[in-house]
This record gives C-alpha cells, structure tokens and sequence, in this order.
C-alpha cells in the first residue's frame, strides 16, 4: 500500500485507503462475477433477494410436493416461525449489514491520520497492520475453513442433534435410529442452513479481523490528547463504528426470536424459560462489538495519568501566579481586575483539567450500547403477546415510557 504520511503544520495529508471489513475474500469475487454485487457492495437488494430465493424458496416447493407445506405433519413448512424468520428476516439483515458496515467504517484510517493520532515513527507498522487485515480478509484458506467448519460443527453436531423440536417437521421425521430428513429436509441441512450459518461464522471471522487491527494499533505510541473534548484522547471516531453493527445486532435477535416462537407453539414452552438465552446472546453482541475498543484502555490510561500530571504541574504554575498576582498585591496599581483575562485563563485551565479528569477508559457511550441492546432484543417484543394480550402489553409499555 502506499506510505502515507502524517500532517504536521502546513504538510499535507496523503489520502489513506478505505479500510472495509467486507471488499475481500472469494465470495465477494463470486458475487461480483455474478453481478449481484458492486465494488462497493452495490446491488444489496438484488443480492439479498437471489441469497433468500436459494435458501427458501426451494424448501417451499419441495414441502408443498410432499404435502406438507400447510398441514399433513406436525409442523407443515408455512407455520414454521424459525425457518422463516431465519431466512426471510436475518438472512437479508446479514447482507444489508456488509454495506452498512462498509459504509460507515470505510473512513476509520483517515480519522486515525487527520487527529495526527499516529506519529511518524509508527506509521510502518501502522501501514503494516492494514496490508495484514487486508490480507486475511482476502484470505482463501479462511473461507475454506469456514465452510468446513459449517458442514463438521453446525450441521453435523449443533443442527442434527440441538435443534429437534421432538416433533414429525416438514424437514425430518424422528425414528428409533435417528431424524429421518425428507428432500426438503436434505436441502435445507446441506444447503440453506450451511449458506446461513457460513455467513454468520463470515461475519464473526470479521470481527475478529477488526479486534486484530484494533490491538496491533493500540500497541503503537499513540498520540492522544487527554484534553480532547471527546474525553478519550481523540478516539471518540470509533464509537461511531458500533453503530454499524446494528443490523448484524437484529439479525440476532430475529434467530433468537423465530427459536423461541417455535419451542412456544410447538414444545409447550414459555418465553420467560428462555431469559438466561436473551441475556447471553445480548452479552455476546456487546462483547463482540465494544470488546474491540476496550483494547485502547491501557493507552487511554496512560494519557489519562499523563494528562493529570502535566495539566495538575501547569495549573500549580498559574494558580500560584495568580494568587500572588491578585490576592498578594502583586497586581501593578493602575491594572484593573474587571475585564482582565486571568480570570477567565483560570477558567479555561479549570475546564482542561476537568476534561482529563473525567477521560472514559474506552471509546464507548452510552447511545451506542442502548442502540445495539435494542436492536438485538426489538425482534423478541412480539413473543410477549404469547403471555399477554396487545392492549395488556401496550399498557405496559406506556407505563415504563411515560
């Protein structure tokens, strides 16, 4: 990649590249080929539309064939909630969320670059830590292993035997030796259900690129300023890209949401069996996303003490000056305290000093953890009319809103 270099007075910024999480690795060449995807993740819609055709549509046509798309079995194809919401709600969620990914966090070098946050002396391996992102993103191997893992772990051992409703479905028939998988049943463990989960593990793979990057740049000397009005030295940018995550957070909730309405409407259980369920996969989404930014803690630390120190020196300093200037008759006789600017340079160091006193250990906020949390468990809301009535619920909800 070409070197970039940091601005230091007039000196100009050479433009950075974009970093994307998602304009890499095989698939996307597939997609591209295909034209169903442009360079920049283009064509989302289109995209999203021919990934769910292959998914579902094929199960309702081989369910209908054997009768079993309304009735015939226990659980017919159509009042399936899971495999529903799986494939028309947090299937399409997991491809809008590459664009909204790669939209929103496409500037994070150049924001690293314009708050000058890297000196000179670590931009080698700060230059060094992309090229190693990009190439893992684009790795082949990886992909490979993706999909190996898919068919060994979630197909054959999480899906064949956590997933039974210990009911006759439209995708399997349970016997003494085993489920009995019917034709659709064979499309949607060794197709559909390996394309979803081969897209969450991707989507997990990401993330860890993103931790990865983070923690090679929190190694580096950062330059952070403890009196950055962000209150993390300047970081402030990458809380930002937590919002980016809000989809890949719904398409969560929603698999979380369709498992549960079917163990309601077919095994007899309850949603409140399931809060130990909500609050791990809640946990999870929170590690995931903000986990990568707790890694500039120990920096965000050192500026902190840093900042306290050197500000706490240069306050001492001035409110010595000033003291001896204005308390101890030090002021020249014809200088007048109305409309000096002492005061208000007493001030000004007062609120710097507040500023580093008040530094977060992580560029995290609040909005952005209240966000993610309501995104991951929006989709579960509706579940709770299977406890109560809508007006009961309506009622509820007012009540804690107003």
């Amino acid at each position: 990649m070409a070197s970039a270099e940091l601005a230091f007075g007039e000196q100009p910024v050479r433009e950075p590249p974009d970093f994307s999480l998602v304009l890499g690795g095989p698939l996307y060449q597939i997609l591209r080929k295909g034209h169903i995807a442009g360079a920049a993740l283009e064509l989302a819609r289109r995209r999203a539309i021919v990934i769910v055709l292959l998914a579902w549509l094929p199960l309702l046509v081989l369910a209908a064939l054997q009768g079993q798309a309304l009735g015939g079995i226990s659980v017919p194809f159509l009042r399936d909630v899971e495999v529903h919401v799986r494939f028309l709600v947090a299937l399409p969620l997991l491809v809008v969320a590459e664009l909204v990914v790669h939209t929103r966090m496409r500037f994070v070098l150049k924001q690293f670059l314009e708050r000058r946050l890297i000196p000179a002396s670590a931009m080698p391996r700060f230059e060094a830590a992309i090229d190693s992102a990009m190439r893992l993103r684009n790795s082949v191997v990886a992909e490979l292993l993706l999909i190996a893992l898919v068919y060994l772990v979630g197909v054959s051992i999480v899906w064949r035997h956590y997933m039974d409703l210990g009911a006759a479905t439209w995708y399997a028939v349970p016997t003494e030796g085993g489920p009995e998988l019917s034709p659709a049943g064979m499309w949607y463990g060794y197709l559909s259900l390996p394309l979803f989960q081969f897209l969450l593990l991707r989507w997990y793979f990401r993330i860890f690129i993103w931790t990865r990057f983070l923690w090679r740049v929190s190694r580096l000397e950062l330059s952070l300023i403890p009196t950055h009005p962000d209150r993390v030295g300047g970081l402030g940018f990458l809380a930002g890209t937590a919002f980016a995550f809000v989809p890949l957070a719904a398409a969560h909730g929603a698999l979380l949401a369709g498992l549960i309405a079917n163990r309601i409407f077919y095994a007899g259980a309850g949603l409140l069996d399931f809060k130990a369920e909500l609050a791990v996969v809640l946990v999870l989404l929170l590690c995931l996303v903000f986990g990568p930014l707790l890694l500039f803690a120990g920096r965000l630390a050192e500026a902190k003490r840093a900042g306290l120190r050197e500000y706490g020196t240069l306050a001492e300093r001035y409110v010595r000056e000033f003291d001896g200037k204005w308390l101890r008759g030090g002021a020249p006789a014809d200088e007048a305290l109305v409309g000096s600017g002492d005061i208000q340079s007493l001030a000004d160091l007062g609120n710097s000093f507040e500023v580093v006193r008040t530094m977060r250990m992580a560029p995290v906020t609040r909005d952005a953890v209240l966000q993610l949390a309501l995104a991951t468990l929006v989709p579960v809301v509706p579940l709770a009319l299977t406890m109560m009535s809508l007006e009961d619920l309506v009622k509820k909800m007012l009540g804690i809103l107003m």
